[in-house]
């Protein structure tokens, strides 16, 4: 429960109301962070939130909305800033154990955050993996994480399909909802699928993976995280405390709780 004290090396733009830090330990880092996994990340004199972390290391990266008082604080939070660090927390999407096989990583919104450090491990160990298709969904083009990214992305071989629910004059890619994308798949069936965004983006994506002949699909869930380590019982989803048996989850196992209204 006690926070790492861990430097803003430096804040990176990536909306109108997102950012991405760049932190690096004081001293003593914490431990290795899978793909995945999240931390809590405490603003001092304000509190803590979970938030997921983009790139895994050495250096931590984490993406964080402007949606709260303490992402607030953390969004603004300048280089040479001092923010504690717990974790690395939850279960991972297990991208290591599935080697081999072609990757599908479906993303709305600020779901890109968590999959983007499941895409940076494949590309870094891209020998080992079949085709990488990334499918982004994101209200407006302004909404789009990691745009700049996308680009270098596409130069090392990921197929990266891009569409956005309302767009601007200047917009000349897909407008409509990110299944669409997924109609268009062309992933072998033993193919592995990480699906994050808003729950109802992830449930109707899931489906249309299901559809396509894709059975291992799993989706990244989140719910009221306090303590981060399966103390206080605010994330609990059934069964499950998600801060500590997921985010990440198989969605054939997650389904049947998420059509139970309001569970």
């Amino acid at each position: 429960m006690t926070p790492t004290p861990y430097r803003v090396v430096s804040r990176r733009a990536e909306t109108h109301d997102t950012v991405t830090l760049t932190l690096e330990p004081c001293d003593a880092a914490i431990a290795p962070v899978r793909p995945g996994q999240f931390t809590m990340l405490y603003a001092f004199g304000v509190g803590e939130a979970p938030i997921s972390v983009s790139d895994t290391g050495p250096l931590l990266d984490q993406t964080v909305r402007d949606v709260g008082a303490v992402s607030h604080a953390l969004t603004v939070a300048g280089p040479g800033q001092m923010i504690g660090v717990r974790g690395p927390l939850g279960v991972g999407w297990g991208i290591e154990e599935t080697t081999g096989r072609d990757v599908v990583l479906a993303a709305g919104g600020i779901g890109l955050a968590p999959l983007r450090s499941a895409l940076l491990y494949a590309l870094e160990h891209r020998a080992s993996y079949g085709d990488i298709t990334l499918l982004v969904g994101a209200r407006t083009p302004g909404d789009l994480l990691y745009a700049a990214e996308m680009a270098d992305w596409r130069g090392l071989g990921v197929r990266v399909e891009v569409t956005v629910d309302r767009a601007h004059s200047g917009w000349d890619g897909q407008v409509g909802l990110i299944t669409t994308l997924v109609s268009h798949l062309d992933a072998a069936p033993d193919a592995v699928a990480f699906v994050c965004g808003p729950e109802i983006m992830m449930r109707l994506t899931a489906r249309e993976l299901l559809a396509q002949g894709i059975d291992d699909v799993r989706i990244s869930l989140e719910r009221n995280m306090r303590c981060g380590i399966g103390w206080c019982g605010h994330c609990q989803l059934g069964p499950w405390l998600l801060c500590r048996d997921g985010p990440v989850v198989p969605y054939r196992d997650a389904a049947p709780l998420l059509s139970v209204r309001e569970l």
